[in-house]
């Protein structure tokens, strides 16, 4: 089962109504850049090499960008589907003929939503009985009190 990391927080915003409350805040260990990415799909048994694999995801990259600014969405089965949504300002244009998209969108968001079919669903819902949660401080400890492996001759 995936481990996920986590570490118990309290809430120091004075402003919130849950200032002082405890709250579990995920801990990453690591970013994996493109390389690392394509380093470990070629370690999993791959026939491609690492160099393959990350030509690959970077050629999915600019080609999933590109399909996004053609106002198209992109679903990858068993993951799910990247789209774009916009952002307006505050108050919008008082009438449709004064909207101005220079003066009225604040941002363009890519977004995406996790695959929900039922055999490879990882919505919220899904990935999370799927997960065992550790808290980080127990994890610390157990890594302390593991004996260091013997270094080889």
């Amino acid at each position: 089962m995936a481990k996920i990391l986590y570490e118990v927080k309290k809430n120091t915003n004075m402003k919130s109504t849950a200032f002082g409350k405890w709250f579990a805040q995920i801990k990453t260990l690591e970013t994996l850049n493109t390389r690392k990415l394509a380093n470990h799909i070629s370690e999993h048994g791959s026939i491609y090499t690492p160099d393959v694999v990350y030509g690959v995801l970077e050629k999915f990259r600019s080609c999933l960008l590109e399909m996004l600014l053609e106002s198209k969405k992109v679903k990858i089965e068993g993951l799910g589907t990247f789209y774009c949504t916009v952002e307006n300002t505050k108050g919008g244009a008082q009438k449709k003929e004064d909207f101005n998209v220079n003066k009225h969108l604040k941002a363009l968001h890519i977004r995406f939503l996790p695959e929900q079919e039922a055999e490879q669903n990882i919505s919220s819902r899904e990935f999370l009985k799927k997960a065992e949660f550790i808290n980080i401080e127990n994890w610390l400890k157990e890594k302390e009190e593991q004996p260091d492996p013997e270094p080889e001759p």
